[in-house]
């Protein structure tokens, strides 16, 4: 059968034969045995109804041992056969356009190239699923390749519910992921539900569609690090021969070698699973491995000496390094941790002393052990880095919840008034007031026909745009314009690609719609020769509501709400999306976290004109409305600059107070 043939069938009428599993392949963690027996019955009746019931003999054992094995029911035997990766949108079979540039996103997702755990359906954060079983893949490519543009197709949690009746200007797919009552949203219900077939967890940009390889985030992570350079060693200080120190190779954590090496400082990374390591170093984002502490010491040692930019990765625990680090007495300029601990009981965080297969059997096993394993390297870990700080390291939270998960432990990250922590996060301290409460987050585009030029056109067009925007612009946003201007005009020599042909670029509201705009000129054009598909990180401006992170420096007492992220998803389903998605727990942990996002066809039409416009002015705007609400400086200023611009949009703004009024009152 062809390829289009395969997406066609859905489900084979044929049962397929069962598969031997892959050596060498990158596989999830095998996750806690969670369910009672009762409930392992019910989780392979759960997984049986997607199959014809004369299949279900043969099935049912082999479901039950995939559960038994590995914690969760795959379905191993439907993998598709075809290489998986994002095709040109041509070569989907499809009545929608919209439908097929989806199907071409679900594919890079699960591109072994850019996922985790390509097999296990994971993409990126241990437990980022783009669906929970291969089935649900099957069916969801089945729907797009047969759906018209009058019809939804409603995801939930991975399941196709279905294709319902709808309309030219809805969305063409309504994603949610996790989104449970409140009450059963623990790590251990995620662990359950997922069990059961009936939940996932979704990540920020896996179970949307809209992960594009660690470049999704290196562009945020420079920004990041740039900027904590500047505030640790003032403006124009070189980062040359200074170090970030930090630790996590595996999805989204991959980015941060690169993202060093273009900030232009030593960037040592530990990671302690040696596949991940050496992925990213066979891709090019890491230029260096080391394996022996001593040797990773002495190689420090001149990188310093000789003011290199060079990034390391360590296979090992970043504990050990940042212990021998102190006894060295090698200054760390800059520290971090982008280790997954959202997840901390199942593979996102390794415990000190402890080898990678140990720890995995633990998990497995003894997760009690584990657990107990994981927090007191979590209190070494927050000892260690209190040491370093009083040396003069400026460490800030990446957002993975360490600061979170390393209190609960009792690690002393606690701030003297007992109720904030120790370090900020990167949100309160860089990207909330430098980019987010501006309107700058990560705008993303990918090209569907594949083609490198097509990319490098869209490049140009971009940078284009954003010099012409900068000419114009306040003195308040000038340094992120130059910083996303130097950005793009690098991306290609930077080689970020993996995957898709897609681009990811800070910009704010007025950036997003010109710069869309543009292609959707160009693509009628056909200066640009196939649609492009635009979308963005949920980790942004509006779309996120994260207490220890997206949110952070929120202090007006809403940043544990999530009327942002809804009304979010909410708005730009009716303003124009594709399609749009709402996530619990992707990035800082299930219960933790509510997350939304879209996707956008550019195909050169007046439509998509249209909708670029009144969407993507809404998705920038809903936020900075809310944080100016919460009297942000920064977000005042901007929402002030866009109601002058935009008579239309009135937005609440808030009467400050006077600090002596509320002090003469307590």
């Amino acid at each position: 059968m062809t390829f289009q043939e395969q997406i066609l069938q859905g489900i084979p009428d044929t049962l397929p034969n069962k598969k031997t599993l892959k050596e060498g392949v990158n596989r999830a963690p095998k996750r806690k045995d969670i369910l009672t027996p009762e409930e392992k019955k019910l989780a392979i009746r759960n997984a049986l109804r997607y199959f014809p019931k004369n299949w279900h003999k043969e099935l049912a054992p082999e479901f039950s041992d995939e559960l038994n094995q590995f914690g969760r029911i795959y379905m191993y035997r439907f993998m598709p056969e075809y290489d998986m990766y994002a095709r040109p949108i041509d070569e989907y079979p499809a009545q929608s356009k919209q439908a097929a540039a989806i199907m071409l996103m679900i594919q890079n997702n699960l591109d072994p190239a850019v996922a985790q755990h390509p097999e296990e359906l994971i993409t990126y954060g241990g437990n980022g699923a783009v669906f929970q079983n291969w089935a649900q893949y099957l069916l969801t490519m089945q729907y797009l390749a047969t759906m018209t543009d009058d019809q939804t197709l409603h995801m939930y949690s991975g399941h196709p519910m279905g294709l319902f009746p709808s309309h030219k200007e809805a969305p063409r797919v309504v994603v949610t992921n996790g989104m449970m009552i409140p009450n059963y949203s623990q790590p251990d219900d995620w662990e359950k539900f997922n069990a059961l077939g009936v939940s996932q967890y979704g990540q920020m940009t896996a179970g949307s569609y809209m992960y594009i390889g660690p470049q999704g985030i290196v562009h945020g992570t420079t920004i990041t690090v740039m900027n904590a350079f500047r505030k640790k060693l003032g403006a124009g200080v070189s980062p040359a021969g200074k170090i970030f120190l930090t630790a996590g190779l595996g999805g989204m954590s991959g980015a941060q070698p690169k993202a060093g090496n273009i900030a232009g400082c030593i960037t040592v990374c530990a990671e302690v699973n040696p596949n991940a390591a050496y992925k990213r170093h066979e891709q090019g984002w890491v230029d260096e491995i080391i394996e022996n502490i001593s040797e990773l010491v002495s190689r420090v040692k001149k990188a310093k000496e000789n003011s290199e930019v060079i990034s390391i990765a360590y296979v090992g625990n970043v504990v050990d390094v940042w212990e021998r680090f102190f006894e060295e007495e090698i200054l760390i300029e800059l520290g971090s941790d982008q280790t997954s601990l959202h997840n901390p009981w199942s593979g996102g965080y390794y415990p000190v002393g402890l080898s990678f297969d140990e720890s995995n059997d633990l998990i497995r096993n003894n997760p009690a052990k584990f657990k107990e394993h994981v927090q007191e390297t979590l209190r070494r870990h927050a000892s260690a880095v209190n040491k370093h700080a009083e040396r003069g390291t400026y460490f800030f939270d990446y957002g993975n919840a360490f600061l979170l998960e390393a209190s609960r432990a009792g690690g002393e990250v606690m701030a003297e008034n007992g109720i904030d922590f120790r370090y900020p996060s990167y949100v309160q301290d860089i990207l909330g007031p430098m980019c987010f409460d501006y309107g700058f987050g990560p705008f993303r585009w990918v090209c569907t026909s594949g083609k490198p030029e097509d990319l490098n056109k869209s490049d140009q067009i971009a940078l284009d745009v954003m010099r012409e925007i900068k000419s114009n612009s306040p003195s308040e946003i000038q340094q992120q314009m130059q910083d996303n201007i130097r950005w793009i005009e690098e991306a290609e020599n930077n080689k970020l690609v993996v995957g898709s042909q897609a681009r990811i670029l800070y910009a704010d509201a007025e950036g997003r719609s010109k710069i869309a705009e543009a292609f959707n000129k160009a693509i009628k054009a056909s200066e640009i020769s196939a649609p492009i598909v635009l979308g963005r990180d949920h980790h942004d401006v509006s779309g996120t509501d994260s207490p220890y992170r997206e949110t952070s420096n929120i202090y007006d007492g809403s940043r544990y709400t999530a009327d942002m992220a809804i009304q979010n998803v909410i708005g730009d389903s009716f303003r124009g999306a594709t399609w749009v998605s709402i996530h619990n727990g992707g990035g800082v942990g299930w219960g933790e976290v509510i997350n939304g996002g879209f996707g956008m066809l550019l195909d050169g039409s007046a439509e998509a004109d249209r909708r670029l416009k009144a969407m993507l002015f809404y998705d920038v705007n809903n936020g900075i409305a809310r944080r100016s609400w919460a009297r942000n400086e920064e977000a005042l200023f901007a929402i002030k600059r866009e109601m002058d611009r935009t008579p239309e949009l009135k937005v609440t703004l808030p009467n400050l107070v006077d600090d002596e009024l509320l002090n003469d009152l307590t």
